[in-house]
Protein backbone atom coordinates (compact mmCIF):
# COMPACT_ATOMS: atom_id res chain seq x y z
CA UNK A 1 0.00 0.00 0.00
CA UNK A 2 1.30 3.38 -0.84
CA UNK A 3 2.64 4.94 2.14
CA UNK A 4 4.09 8.53 3.32
CA UNK A 5 6.46 8.98 5.99
CA UNK A 6 5.35 12.44 8.46
CA UNK A 7 8.29 14.38 9.66
CA UNK A 8 7.57 12.35 12.85
CA UNK A 9 8.09 9.04 11.95
CA UNK A 10 4.35 8.41 11.19
CA UNK A 11 3.39 6.79 7.73
CA UNK A 12 0.28 7.56 5.97
CA UNK A 13 -1.86 5.64 3.53
CA UNK A 14 -2.67 7.89 0.25
CA UNK A 15 -4.19 6.87 -2.68
CA UNK A 16 -4.68 8.90 -5.93
CA UNK A 17 -6.87 9.64 -9.45
CA UNK A 18 -6.58 11.70 -11.89
CA UNK A 19 -3.83 14.12 -13.56
CA UNK A 20 -3.49 17.61 -13.65
CA UNK A 21 -3.91 20.74 -10.90
CA UNK A 22 -3.72 18.65 -7.41
CA UNK A 23 -6.55 17.95 -5.17
CA UNK A 24 -5.80 16.99 -1.78
CA UNK A 25 -8.78 15.87 0.36
CA UNK A 26 -8.85 15.76 4.16
CA UNK A 27 -11.37 13.97 6.22
CA UNK A 28 -13.65 13.98 8.85
CA UNK A 29 -13.36 12.19 12.43
CA UNK A 30 -16.29 9.50 11.62
CA UNK A 31 -14.92 9.20 8.10
CA UNK A 32 -11.58 8.13 6.42
CA UNK A 33 -9.95 8.46 2.86
CA UNK A 34 -12.77 6.27 1.47
CA UNK A 35 -15.32 9.41 1.96
CA UNK A 36 -13.89 11.13 -0.55
CA UNK A 37 -14.95 8.63 -3.26
CA UNK A 38 -17.46 10.70 -4.91
CA UNK A 39 -15.35 13.38 -5.04
CA UNK A 40 -12.46 11.20 -6.52
CA UNK A 41 -14.63 9.93 -9.29
CA UNK A 42 -15.95 13.49 -10.16
CA UNK A 43 -12.29 15.46 -10.19
CA UNK A 44 -10.52 12.89 -11.27
CA UNK A 45 -11.63 13.69 -14.73
CA UNK A 46 -9.45 16.97 -14.82
CA UNK A 47 -7.62 17.14 -11.23
CA UNK A 48 -4.66 14.98 -9.58
CA UNK A 49 -6.67 13.85 -6.51
CA UNK A 50 -5.25 12.89 -3.47
CA UNK A 51 -6.84 11.43 -0.44
CA UNK A 52 -5.08 10.02 3.12
CA UNK A 53 -5.86 8.17 6.45
CA UNK A 54 -4.79 10.33 9.25
CA UNK A 55 -2.99 9.23 11.80
CA UNK A 56 -5.01 6.85 13.80
CA UNK A 57 -7.05 5.72 11.01
CA UNK A 58 -6.35 2.31 9.25
CA UNK A 59 -3.91 1.36 7.19
CA UNK A 60 -2.02 4.34 8.34
CA UNK A 61 -0.03 4.15 11.54
CA UNK A 62 -1.81 4.32 14.86
CA UNK A 63 0.43 6.05 17.68
CA UNK A 64 -0.48 4.81 20.85
CA UNK A 65 0.37 7.85 22.91
CA UNK A 66 -2.43 10.37 22.52
CA UNK A 67 0.10 13.30 22.85
CA UNK A 68 0.90 12.80 19.06
CA UNK A 69 -2.58 13.72 17.82
CA UNK A 70 -3.26 17.46 17.71
CA UNK A 71 -4.30 20.26 16.07
CA UNK A 72 -0.85 21.13 15.15
CA UNK A 73 -0.05 17.80 14.20
CA UNK A 74 -3.21 17.35 11.85
CA UNK A 75 -2.17 20.75 9.79
CA UNK A 76 1.43 19.65 9.58
CA UNK A 77 0.29 16.25 7.85
CA UNK A 78 -1.78 17.75 4.97
CA UNK A 79 2.35 19.56 4.65
CA UNK A 80 4.01 16.14 4.77
CA UNK A 81 1.63 14.55 2.47
CA UNK A 82 2.39 17.32 -0.09
CA UNK A 83 5.94 17.30 0.49
CA UNK A 84 6.29 13.20 0.44
CA UNK A 85 4.21 13.61 -3.02
CA UNK A 86 6.45 16.31 -4.51
CA UNK A 87 3.71 19.16 -4.81
CA UNK A 88 4.38 22.22 -4.18
CA UNK A 89 0.64 23.55 -3.83
CA UNK A 90 -2.20 22.41 -4.19
CA UNK A 91 -5.92 22.94 -3.31
CA UNK A 92 -6.89 21.55 -0.22
CA UNK A 93 -10.51 20.30 0.99
CA UNK A 94 -10.96 19.36 4.19
CA UNK A 95 -14.38 17.91 5.93
CA UNK A 96 -15.35 18.79 10.18
CA UNK A 97 -12.29 17.67 11.87
CA UNK A 98 -10.78 18.18 8.14
CA UNK A 99 -12.11 21.54 7.90
CA UNK A 100 -10.15 22.40 11.00
CA UNK A 101 -6.94 21.30 9.45
CA UNK A 102 -7.55 22.83 5.72
CA UNK A 103 -8.66 26.19 8.10
CA UNK A 104 -4.91 25.60 10.08
CA UNK A 105 -3.52 24.97 7.01
CA UNK A 106 -4.49 28.16 4.93
CA UNK A 107 -3.62 30.14 8.62
CA UNK A 108 0.17 28.72 8.69
CA UNK A 109 1.36 27.64 5.34
CA UNK A 110 -0.51 29.89 2.38
CA UNK A 111 1.93 29.12 0.50
CA UNK A 112 1.25 25.86 -0.11
CA UNK A 113 -2.41 26.63 -0.80
CA UNK A 114 -3.70 27.41 -4.18
CA UNK A 115 -7.09 27.23 -1.56
CA UNK A 116 -8.80 25.99 1.01
CA UNK A 117 -12.14 24.72 1.52
CA UNK A 118 -13.72 24.48 4.98
CA UNK A 119 -17.03 21.89 4.63
CA UNK A 120 -18.82 21.26 7.75
CA UNK A 121 -16.35 23.11 9.83
CA UNK A 122 -17.11 25.00 13.15
CA UNK A 123 -18.34 22.31 15.50
CA UNK A 124 -17.38 23.26 19.51
CA UNK A 125 -16.34 26.71 18.43
CA UNK A 126 -18.85 28.88 19.79
CA UNK A 127 -17.87 29.84 23.59
CA UNK A 128 -21.37 28.13 24.55
CA UNK A 129 -20.52 25.00 23.45
CA UNK A 130 -16.57 24.63 23.41
CA UNK A 131 -16.34 23.58 27.25
CA UNK A 132 -18.83 20.70 26.18
CA UNK A 133 -17.38 19.65 22.98
CA UNK A 134 -14.59 19.02 25.33
CA UNK A 135 -16.18 17.44 27.72
CA UNK A 136 -17.52 15.05 25.07
CA UNK A 137 -14.34 14.68 23.48
CA UNK A 138 -13.16 13.00 26.33
CA UNK A 139 -16.22 10.88 27.28
CA UNK A 140 -16.77 9.40 23.14
CA UNK A 141 -13.00 8.35 24.14
CA UNK A 142 -13.66 6.25 26.95
CA UNK A 143 -16.85 5.06 25.47
CA UNK A 144 -14.40 3.91 22.47
CA UNK A 145 -12.29 2.11 24.62
CA UNK A 146 -14.93 0.39 26.82
CA UNK A 147 -17.56 -0.68 24.32
CA UNK A 148 -15.46 -0.49 20.92
CA UNK A 149 -16.08 0.67 17.46
CA UNK A 150 -19.39 -1.24 16.51
CA UNK A 151 -21.07 0.23 19.60
CA UNK A 152 -19.75 3.32 18.35
CA UNK A 153 -21.01 3.44 15.52
CA UNK A 154 -24.47 2.33 16.01
CA UNK A 155 -25.16 5.25 18.27
CA UNK A 156 -22.64 8.16 17.95
CA UNK A 157 -23.19 7.56 13.62
CA UNK A 158 -26.83 7.96 14.50
CA UNK A 159 -26.56 11.92 15.55
CA UNK A 160 -28.67 14.49 14.55
CA UNK A 161 -26.46 16.03 11.98
CA UNK A 162 -26.13 12.42 10.24
CA UNK A 163 -29.63 11.21 9.90
CA UNK A 164 -30.00 13.19 6.88
CA UNK A 165 -27.85 11.11 4.94
CA UNK A 166 -29.67 8.07 6.38
CA UNK A 167 -32.70 9.61 5.10
CA UNK A 168 -31.40 10.29 1.47
CA UNK A 169 -29.07 7.35 0.82
CA UNK A 170 -29.91 4.71 3.32
CA UNK A 171 -27.78 2.93 1.38
CA UNK A 172 -24.21 5.41 1.66
CA UNK A 173 -25.73 5.92 5.39
CA UNK A 174 -25.08 1.52 5.77
CA UNK A 175 -22.13 1.67 4.14
CA UNK A 176 -21.08 5.34 6.39
CA UNK A 177 -21.40 3.39 9.41
CA UNK A 178 -19.95 -0.15 8.26
CA UNK A 179 -16.74 1.64 7.48
CA UNK A 180 -16.94 3.78 11.05
CA UNK A 181 -17.04 0.35 12.78
CA UNK A 182 -13.74 -0.66 10.83
CA UNK A 183 -11.80 2.34 12.17
CA UNK A 184 -9.61 1.52 15.18
CA UNK A 185 -10.64 1.66 18.48
CA UNK A 186 -7.26 3.16 20.14
CA UNK A 187 -6.81 5.83 16.59
CA UNK A 188 -10.33 6.84 17.44
CA UNK A 189 -10.22 7.10 21.14
CA UNK A 190 -6.40 9.04 20.22
CA UNK A 191 -7.86 11.57 17.96
CA UNK A 192 -11.02 12.15 20.41
CA UNK A 193 -8.50 13.06 23.29
CA UNK A 194 -5.58 14.21 21.25
CA UNK A 195 -7.44 16.55 18.67
CA UNK A 196 -10.54 16.47 19.10
CA UNK A 197 -10.53 17.28 22.91
CA UNK A 198 -7.66 19.96 22.68
CA UNK A 199 -8.18 21.88 19.64
CA UNK A 200 -8.28 25.53 19.84
CA UNK A 201 -12.08 27.08 19.88
CA UNK A 202 -12.50 29.70 16.50
CA UNK A 203 -13.45 32.36 18.77
CA UNK A 204 -9.66 32.89 19.39
CA UNK A 205 -8.66 33.04 16.12
CA UNK A 206 -10.37 35.82 15.02
CA UNK A 207 -7.20 37.82 14.11
CA UNK A 208 -5.38 35.03 12.61
CA UNK A 209 -8.32 34.28 10.24
CA UNK A 210 -8.85 37.58 9.57
CA UNK A 211 -4.93 37.81 7.71
CA UNK A 212 -5.87 34.65 5.68
CA UNK A 213 -5.48 35.27 2.01
CA UNK A 214 -5.81 31.89 0.65
CA UNK A 215 -8.96 31.85 -1.26
CA UNK A 216 -11.39 30.05 1.08
CA UNK A 217 -14.92 28.35 0.50
CA UNK A 218 -16.75 27.56 4.03
CA UNK A 219 -19.82 25.17 3.47
CA UNK A 220 -21.99 24.18 5.51
CA UNK A 221 -25.66 22.20 5.54
CA UNK A 222 -28.60 23.90 7.05
CA UNK A 223 -29.22 21.82 9.39
CA UNK A 224 -25.63 21.59 10.70
CA UNK A 225 -26.97 24.05 13.79
CA UNK A 226 -24.09 23.18 15.58
CA UNK A 227 -21.88 25.01 13.36
CA UNK A 228 -24.02 27.84 11.03
CA UNK A 229 -22.79 30.52 13.47
CA UNK A 230 -18.86 29.48 13.28
CA UNK A 231 -19.38 29.52 9.41
CA UNK A 232 -20.74 33.00 9.69
CA UNK A 233 -17.83 33.91 11.89
CA UNK A 234 -15.15 32.63 9.62
CA UNK A 235 -16.87 34.51 6.59
CA UNK A 236 -16.83 37.53 8.46
CA UNK A 237 -13.25 37.26 9.38
CA UNK A 238 -11.57 35.94 6.18
CA UNK A 239 -11.37 38.28 3.44
CA UNK A 240 -11.45 35.85 0.72
CA UNK A 241 -13.78 33.92 2.02
CA UNK A 242 -17.09 32.97 0.40
CA UNK A 243 -20.43 30.63 2.39
CA UNK A 244 -22.42 28.43 0.38
CA UNK A 245 -25.16 26.68 2.39
CA UNK A 246 -26.82 23.47 1.28
CA UNK A 247 -30.28 23.12 2.07
CA UNK A 248 -32.21 20.46 4.08
CA UNK A 249 -28.40 19.23 4.80
CA UNK A 250 -26.21 17.90 7.62
CA UNK A 251 -22.80 17.19 8.19
CA UNK A 252 -21.70 14.82 6.16
CA UNK A 253 -23.12 17.13 2.68
CA UNK A 254 -20.32 15.42 0.20
CA UNK A 255 -22.23 11.99 1.00
CA UNK A 256 -25.48 13.62 1.31
CA UNK A 257 -25.23 15.84 -1.81
CA UNK A 258 -22.84 15.07 -3.99
CA UNK A 259 -23.50 16.43 -7.17
CA UNK A 260 -24.39 19.89 -5.48
CA UNK A 261 -21.23 19.79 -3.46
CA UNK A 262 -19.23 18.83 -6.60
CA UNK A 263 -20.46 21.77 -8.62
CA UNK A 264 -19.89 24.19 -5.94
CA UNK A 265 -16.24 22.72 -5.30
CA UNK A 266 -16.02 22.88 -9.32
CA UNK A 267 -16.84 26.65 -9.70
CA UNK A 268 -14.62 27.31 -7.05
CA UNK A 269 -11.89 26.13 -8.06
CA UNK A 270 -12.50 27.27 -11.75
CA UNK A 271 -12.63 31.12 -10.32
CA UNK A 272 -9.52 30.63 -8.10
CA UNK A 273 -7.26 29.17 -11.25
CA UNK A 274 -9.20 32.08 -13.29
CA UNK A 275 -7.74 34.74 -10.98
CA UNK A 276 -11.52 35.68 -10.24
CA UNK A 277 -11.43 34.87 -6.84
CA UNK A 278 -10.08 37.64 -4.65
CA UNK A 279 -10.44 39.60 -1.17
CA UNK A 280 -13.97 40.59 -0.61
CA UNK A 281 -14.42 44.26 -1.91
CA UNK A 282 -14.28 46.59 0.83
CA UNK A 283 -17.87 48.22 -0.24
CA UNK A 284 -19.34 44.94 0.91
CA UNK A 285 -17.70 44.76 4.38
CA UNK A 286 -20.19 43.41 6.83
CA UNK A 287 -20.67 45.38 9.74
CA UNK A 288 -18.65 44.99 12.35
CA UNK A 289 -18.04 41.97 14.81
CA UNK A 290 -15.51 43.79 17.28
CA UNK A 291 -16.51 44.52 20.37
CA UNK A 292 -14.83 47.23 22.66
CA UNK A 293 -12.30 45.11 23.79
CA UNK A 294 -10.96 44.40 20.53
CA UNK A 295 -12.52 40.90 20.42
CA UNK A 296 -15.21 39.76 18.56
CA UNK A 297 -18.65 40.13 19.65
CA UNK A 298 -20.78 36.45 20.56
CA UNK A 299 -24.31 36.11 20.60
CA UNK A 300 -25.30 33.44 23.14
Amino acid sequence: MPAIATDDGVKLHYEEAGSGTPVVFVHEFAGDHRSWEPQLRHFSRRYRCITYAARGYLPSDVPADAERYSQARATDDIRCVLDGLGIPRSHVVGLSMGAFASLHFGMRYAERALSITVAGGGYGAHPAQYAKFQSDAKENARLIRDKGMAHFAATYGHGPTRVQLQAKDPRGFEEFLRQLAEHSALGSANTMLGYQGRRPSLYALTEEMAKIRVPTLIVAGDEEEPCLEACLLMKRCIPTAGLAIVPRSGHAINLEEPAAFNALLESFFHQVEAGRWGARDPRAAPPSIWGPNGKPQVST
